[in-house]
């Protein structure tokens, strides 16, 4: 359900764009945001801080698309919000030698540390390409093209991203009370 909520904005996005251009598709974009969340605070009493952080950067980019009639502030918006998220995870490892995704999925997965840093490092590296191929898109091909992309490519990227990570971290997902596998050259003294 979480997923579909979060695809909700670009989906009508999408739509928008096809049926009436880029401001009318920027304006639903924003109130599609707005709406996705009023609904997870009424639902689940709380909203994430990338949720408000996408609110946020959109009501200022699709703002400003909307008062300068200029498409070039929306086609920034993905890449600022891919770039945030990139420097966070970051900024969290090297300034406050935090990792953000272990603390976000730690309670659903149970992973040697050295595992829990890829995964940190693969995100962010992950979001930083994101931004960029997002202006390359945004800035080399038409708008109608970068709007397909921003559905289908973006969306596909994410996909084959998790997947990848999925297939990853199924190698080294550990039991919650089993513990860490005894190395080869260690003796176990035998029982009597």
């Amino acid at each position: 359900m979480k997923l579909l909520m979060d695809f909700f904005p670009i989906a009508l996005f999408f739509v928008a764009f096809k049926l009436a251009g880029i401001y009318v598709a920027t304006g639903v974009a924003m109130v599609a945001t707005l709406v996705q969340i009023g609904w997870l605070y009424f639902k689940h009493g709380k909203v994430e801080p990338m949720q408000w952080m996408s609110l946020g950067i959109i009501t200022i980019f699709g703002g400003a698309t909307l008062l300068t009639h200029n498409d070039t502030f929306i086609k920034w918006k993905p890449t600022i919000l891919f770039w945030l998220m990139g420097a966070i995870l970051i900024g969290g490892q090297l300034l406050l030698k935090k990792n953000f995704i272990k603390s976000l999925m730690s309670a659903q997965l149970n992973l040697p540390d050295a595992v829990w840093q890829k995964l940190l490092w693969s995100w962010a590296v992950f979001f930083l390409a994101k931004g960029g191929l997002n202006l390359w898109v945004a800035f080399h091909f038409d708008t109608d093209t970068w709007v397909n992309y921003k559905l289908f490519g973006s969306m596909g990227l994410m996909l084959l991203f998790v997947l990848g990570q999925g297939v990853y971290l199924s190698r080294h997902i550990q039991p919650d009370n089993e513990p860490a596998p005894t190395p080869p050259d260690s003796k176990t003294p035998s029982q009597p």
